[in-house]
């Protein structure tokens, strides 16, 4: 009998430019002051989750995120950082320890935050000023309307539902408790999935940074429970 699976998903703490009210994307700033205090925050609240896997966006606000998470935490096993390059995969394999005290530790593209093309680097209010509010929350809520030259929520599900079902539903079908660092939109088209939110429920889900999203399911994947920490 398989027991229940958690999957928790963690927003990264503030970044700098989340505290200067900019549009960051792909740019790849660290966090803020506040936001490694959230991310410690978010580790003191998972400090007695033994988690089996964890998934990271390859972003650096997602990694620091997750280091502090690792860091409060009380398990005993080491987290082994796993690379997609062919040749680090197989040298890295050559080595003798007891996995059952590692936590594989995957790094993946397809859980980076939306691509926010022209509007990277510009302050969200001045934005608006010139765009207008509905224009702009248009380009940051909706499912479908891409931002200029940038990715739609339903262009960022389309690299994280596939990676989700390729990667994190298989660990979560084998009984396994799964961590996910990511971002805001990476994390609200998962949510859509899991939660099976529609494209016009999904401009009202906001995913808070550095709160632990804790879901329970049955060996079926029902989804038994949701709490935030």
């Amino acid at each position: 009998m398989l027991k229940l699976s958690k999957l928790v998903l963690v927003r990264h703490g503030q970044s700098q430019w989340n505290l200067e009210n900019r549009f960051t994307g792909w740019v790849d700033v660290p966090l803020s002051k506040k936001g490694i205090e959230e991310a410690i925050s978010a580790g003191k609240k998972l400090k007695d989750y033994e988690f089996d896997t964890m998934y990271v966006s390859h972003m650096l606000r997602a990694i620091q995120t997750l280091h502090y998470i690792i860091i409060e935490s009380s398990s005993k096993k080491t987290p082994i950082i796993k690379h997609n390059d062919k040749r680090i995969s197989k040298w890295e394999l050559n080595y003798t320890g007891d996995f059952k005290r590692e936590i594989p530790v995957y790094q993946s593209v397809e859980l980076a935050e939306r691509y926010y093309g022209d509007l990277q680097g510009l302050n969200k209010q001045k934005t608006r000023e010139k765009y207008g509010a509905k224009q702009v929350k248009f380009w940051r809520r909706s499912f479908d309307i891409n931002p200029p030259n940038g990715e739609s929520l339903k262009d960022t599900s389309e690299r994280t539902i596939p990676y989700y079902k390729k990667y994190i539903l298989k660990d979560l079908k084998e009984g396994k408790d799964v961590l996910v660092s990511a971002h805001g939109n990476s994390l609200r088209s998962i949510v859509m999935y899991v939660e099976n939110v529609s494209k016009e429920e999904i401009p009202n889900l906001e995913i808070p940074t550095g709160v632990p999203i804790v879901y329970t399911f049955d060996k079926k994947m029902i989804l038994l429970d949701k709490k935030l920490l």
